[in-house]
């Protein structure tokens, strides 16, 4: 009677995750049983053996091989066996950890088959080079805070990691959370019959289904060269519908022009336009309907509805994801790009990038292509922001195993950036931050407040240590434990003439209104769902970042890095007071000033 209480207690809290993760039911009691005694027994039916290759093994050769000492039936339920896990990690600790704990880079050396018997640094550089071949990912999708929600990086212990791939595998291998104890553990389970003396495989690209996608999934362990072109062909409406809420356009039969009011009744859910937003003009209200701005920080989406109240006005355009999602505006900046027939490389204002989901045989073979120059890349989601889950690298198999922690772009790393000199630190890097006002799409009428900010990394410069975020980073305004470095424009601006006397920045910030012109006649150029729609009732906010790049003739270069939506704005606002003020006279009164700089 108890075993089957703590089977059912077993089976409330984790049925879904089993069959989720195509675990056959036969194992159930079996796993329970094992995870209630702790018993890891798969010494009993398996055994490690090192692989002799006879000559010098291959970086994705495995040193490893598990062989199984007796016949194991998969209609028997006591062949499901836990896995421990030698190596649980987030990135940006790993190198720390391989340098700290001598016990975990031996024992991770003799997984790879790698000798330790060098300095520390090069173990650990090397082995967090080679040690994607055995990494599996998991996430806590229910945790409190969005850095407790990313990606857990794993390795599995001696035994787990001996399984090799095959694409006619005997075995499935897959992550299991014990939620009582909130402990990770893998688990390894026959899906034929295995014979004594046969070794193990699992498919390591399972699921994958597309030949391209599979081949560069398994990059790892099975070498592919790629020979696809660079240029990706551009997606349809699909595409840019694919995983959003679809908006619905503005009526603009109901939309004639009108004059501006005298005065304007705001509803608003960002703290700092009630904070700053003091122009008489201005009345805030506490109800959404009465309110003729509404100034949202959650997205809006029925455009169709707005129409019906023409008075009103939203802080959003349909379909401006074409800008502020980053697999979207790589696409956008391409269309930019494509619209004065240049390439991508071409396009010098935009890094090279690809969809490592949809253009990922594309991008391998621009890598393999590129593998013996300068060939850094910076890995980012779609959708995140103040840096997270970013990584950068010039290891392909690193590169290929990203993708497991959901959609991610591949974009060239900038590697020859135009550096700030800190008398503190040294030369460092940093990036610019422009606020852009968009008023109107038919016709496009954008500006720049004419106050940009700007962003210090903390240390200096040197293409190394890449999991060193001050170092390659500027995003510290996050991290209380970190020193954020402030500096008005207008100091910044007699700095950059101390230290670049040949480039004056009035030059230079013509370059980057260049470029943001550019960016938005890319994202107008075609019509919804595939570029920002024309709606009278919208006005927006974004912020673009970007950084500068030493060109080939040591010319200086912007690159557009990102568009964001709902920018944090505290700093603005802190640096200059009417920020909010000139902000809502532009867009909604048609009063320009010398605080803005048109497009």
């Amino acid at each position: 009677m108890g075993r089957t209480t703590d089977l059912d207690a077993f089976l409330n809290l984790h049925r879904d995750q089993l069959t989720s993760s195509g675990i056959p039911e036969i194992y159930w009691g079996t796993l329970n049983e094992k995870i209630q005694t702790q018993l890891f027994n798969a010494g009993e039916s398996f055994q490690l053996l090192q692989i002799d290759y006879e000559r010098e093994r291959l970086p994705h050769e495995p040193a490893w091989g598990l062989q199984a000492t007796t016949d194991i039936d998969k209609s028997d339920p006591k062949h499901i066996y836990l896995i421990d896990h030698a190596w649980t990690f987030r990135v940006g600790h790993a190198k720390n950890q391989l340098l700290q704990f001598d016990s975990l880079r031996s024992r991770l050396c003799n997984i790879l088959g790698l000798n330790d018997n060098l300095p520390k640094e090069e173990v650990a550089e090397r082995v967090f080079t080679e040690i994607w071949r055995l990494c599996n990912t998991y996430s806590i999708g229910n945790a409190e805070n969005i850095e407790e929600r990313l990606p857990v990086w794993y390795v599995m212990d001696e035994i787990g990691s001996a399984v090799m791939h095959s694409e006619t595998p005997n075995c499935r291998v897959v992550p299991f959370v014990h939620v009582d104890a909130q402990i990770t553990y893998s688990l390894l389970f026959p899906i034929s019959d295995v014979s004594e003396e046969d070794f193990i495989f699992a498919d390591f690209a399972e699921g994958v289904q597309d030949l391209v996608q599979k081949r560069a999934a398994l990059l790892p362990w099975v070498p592919h060269e790629f020979d696809l072109s660079f240029e990706p062909e551009m997606p349809g409406p699909d595409y840019y519908l694919s995983g959003h809420v679809e908006e619905s356009l503005p009526d603009l039969k109901q939309l004639n022009r009108k004059k501006p009011q005298e005065k304007y009744k705001v509803f608003t859910e960002y703290s700092l336009v009630r904070d700053f937003l003091t122009d008489e003009r201005f009345e805030f209200v506490d109800d959404e309907d009465t309110a003729e701005i509404l100034w949202l920080t959650r997205h809006f989406k029925d455009y169709s509805k707005l129409s019906e109240t023409p008075q009103k006005f939203v802080n959003q355009f349909p379909f401006e994801y074409v800008l502020t999602i980053k697999d979207l505006l790589c696409l956008t900046c391409r269309k930019a790009a494509r619209a004065r027939n240049q390439s991508m490389e071409a396009a010098k204002w935009f890094p090279v990038t690809y969809n490592l989901r949809t253009e990922i045989g594309h991008f391998v073979s621009y890598f393999q292509k590129h593998k013996n120059r300068e060939n850094f890349w910076i890995i980012k989601p779609y959708n995140l922001a103040r840096s997270l889950d970013i990584h950068i690298t010039d290891n392909l198999n690193y590169i290929m195993r990203l993708p497991a922690t959901g959609p991610k772009i591949a974009q060239k790393y900038i590697s020859n950036p135009v550096l700030f000199e800190r008398p503190e630190c040294g030369p460092v890097k940093f990036d610019i931050r422009y606020v852009i006002l968009l008023k109107s799409v038919k016709p496009l009428k954008a500006y720049v407040y004419r106050e940009f900010f700007v962003r210090f990394a903390n240390k200096s410069f040197e293409l190394k240590d890449f999991h060193d975020f001050e170092k390659h980073f500027t995003v510290m305004n996050y991290d209380e434990n970190v020193q954020l470095k402030h500096m008005l424009c207008s100091e910044f601006r007699i700095f950059w003439e101390q230290q670049y006397p040949n480039f004056d920045w009035d030059s230079v910030q013509k370059l980057i209104l260049g470029v943001l012109r550019n960016v938005l006649e890319g994202a107008v150029k075609d019509e919804p769902p595939c570029g920002v729609a024309h709606s009278p009732q919208s006005r927006a906010l974004y912020a673009a970042d970007l950084m500068l790049e030493w060109g080939e003739s040591r010319d200086i270069q912007p690159k557009l890095l990102e568009i964001n939506w709902t920018p944090d704005c505290q700093r603005a606002c802190q640096y200059y007071p009417g920020f909010y003020n000139d902000i809502f006279k532009l867009l909604f009164l048609d009063e320009t000033s010398d605080a803005f700089i048109e497009l």
